[in-house]
């Protein structure tokens, strides 16, 4: 093993930490969702989301493409041995988010209700102003993130990211418990104030790590090879800006779509006269209240690959070891898509029955799982591929496909909600449509730029063959259950059944190989225990 590997682990335990930690953060989401769903129910939902939406497209703007630059910008320094530098653009980058995070701070404050009556929903104004305050607390956190990433530490970032999540659970359902007494509105924004107050205790945690790794991190600054050049902090700034920008701005497009979806979502339903404002505030809290939860917690496995793969790529491009970069390129485009592929075919099949278990009072919205969970893949697919753009430089890329996407999504939209029969079904056959696109292209442009060729029936044929045979398996086993149980057992025992026949159809046709599972944490204990059972030889 060497030094890096020692320092750092694999790319691979790299991308697990920040996995499990995504999938924690998500399932904690998810739960309090449930809660919160409860108190203030679809129409709640959609003025909460309509708020969240505005904050997230601002704060995308001021730091959600600096965690990515700045890894990627210390781990090529690190990689030539120039911890002076590397240190440099932490201090640059602190100095940038700060400044752009106040800036966005006072303009979402003040603005509040332009931004509300922009998205249709005014009653979205108070969820706005209670979220101001967390675009600057994000920022600030998002540098020592990104830093701490690109020296190989990914504790830091998945610690922090628990912590946020459970003091945002917390905080989100006991105030939106005692404001919801006062209105619909001011519960919503009492469900939005626990946002802040999670970031603020990720943002505490993650600089007591900081400090923590202070100390050897100045130590190699002072044993640095003499004669290494300084660079200024202008020079700095304008690495940080000219990585940054095309990542914010792609990341900028598809948060944009969501705005689309918002406004696109208000208006059409109400021109096409069968819906009233109230409904159609319920169709938008469906969209965004179980959808997007629901199909973006699988997802999160394939941003945590792409968090892992930016600065270990980038580091391999910086020494120039093609044989590692085509490895490392394919196990993260593999790693992904076994996962996103069941995990779409699972929640389309089972979409009805899922939101009957998880939301008994607001059960609608099972059509908007069938419909759009096959988004999971394409978006896994898109950000794994994005992270792989952006670890090889060219950074661009993604913003395109994330243009090609969001144009399919303005067409496909501006006519399809207006459709009664079809209504908010439409915001998420366009979102089908919009990754797709995306990542057709981000891939097709990967292999092109790189000359390398993914292996296709590793990473695509194979799990979408066996997740496929999960499926009817889905079907089968629901049936079978729902005779003698009700619907929440069956679904459960479903879910865990299905699992087992992926996984062994994988193993039967080497989906997943002996070398896959020896790259992951316990993998070696696994293998023996399938070739016991005769799944592997």
């Amino acid at each position: 093993m060497t030094a890096k590997e020692k320092r750092g682990g694999s790319f691979v335990v790299q991308a697990a930490i920040l996995a499990s930690a995504s999938l924690i953060v998500r399932f904690i989401g998810f739960l309090y969702r449930l809660p919160l769903t409860e108190l203030i129910g679809d129409e709640g939902n959609g003025i909460y989301n309509a708020g969240y939406q505005i904050y997230t497209f601002l704060l995308i703007l001021s730091s959600a493409g600096l965690p990515a630059a700045i890894s990627r910008l210390v781990s090529t320094r690190i990689a030539k041995g120039e911890y002076a530098n590397a240190h440099r653009v932490f201090r640059v980058a602190m100095a940038f988010a700060t400044t752009l995070g106040s800036i966005g701070m006072v303009l979402l404050f003040v603005f509040a209700e332009q931004f509300a009556a922009i998205g249709g929903i005014a009653e979205s104004v108070y969820s706005i102003r209670t979220l101001a305050p967390t675009l600057l607390i994000v920022s600030i956190m998002s540098v020592y993130r990104g830093y701490l990433q690109g020296l190989n530490i990914m504790v830091p970032t998945a610690v922090s990211q628990i912590v946020e999540q459970i003091f945002n659970a917390v905080f989100s359902v006991y105030l939106a418990w005692i404001l919801v007494k006062q209105s619909l509105p001011l519960g919503a924004a009492g469900g939005t104030a626990g946002t802040g107050i999670g970031a603020l205790a990720g943002l505490v945690v993650i600089i007591i790590y900081y400090h923590r790794e202070r100390k050897p991190i100045l130590k190699k600054i002072r044993t640095e090879t003499f004669g290494l050049a300084a660079e200024t902090n202008r020079q700095i700034f304008i690495s940080i800006v000219s990585t940054a920008i095309p990542i914010i701005a792609g990341t900028a497009i598809f948060s944009m779509s969501n705005l689309i979806d918002m406004t696109m979502v208000m208006s059409n339903l109400g021109k096409s006269g069968a819906f009233t404002a109230d409904e159609a505030k319920a169709l938008y809290g469906q969209l965004t209240g179980k959808y997007v939860t629901l199909t973006t917690m699988p997802v999160s496995i394939s941003s945590a690959m792409a968090t892992a793969a930016v600065p270990n790529i980038a580091a391999a491009v910086t020494v120039g070891d093609k044989r590692v970069i085509k490895s490392k390129i394919n196990l993260a485009l593999k790693m992904a898509m076994v996962i996103a592929i069941p995990a779409a075919v699972g929640i389309g099949v089972l979409g009805d029955n899922i939101l009957l278990m998880l939301f008994p009072s607001y059960p609608e919205g099972g059509m908007l799982l069938k419909a759009g969970a096959i988004s999971i893949a394409f978006l896994s697919l898109c950000q794994i591929v994005t992270g792989v753009l952006q670890g090889i430089g060219k950074i661009y890329i993604p913003v395109i496909g994330a243009l090609i996407g969001a144009i399919v999504k303005i067409i496909l939209n501006s006519f399809l909600i207006e459709i009664p029969a079809i209504n908010v079904v439409g915001a998420v056959i366009s979102t089908d449509a919009c990754y797709l696109a995306a990542a057709a292209f981000d891939l097709i442009m990967l292999s092109r730029i790189t000359g390398i060729v993914p292996y296709y029936g590793q990473i695509l044929i194979k799990p979408t063959i066996c997740s496929a045979v999960m499926g009817v398996s889905c079907v089968v086993f629901y049936k079978l259950f729902d005779i003698v149980f009700g619907n929440t057992i069956s679904t459960l025992v479903t879910i865990v059944l299905a699992m087992g026949v992926y996984l062994v159809c994988m193993l039967l046709i080497k989906g997943i190989t002996e070398k896959d599972f020896q790259s992951i944490p316990k993998g070696r204990s696994m293998v023996r225990v399938f070739k016991k059972l005769k799944l592997m030889r």
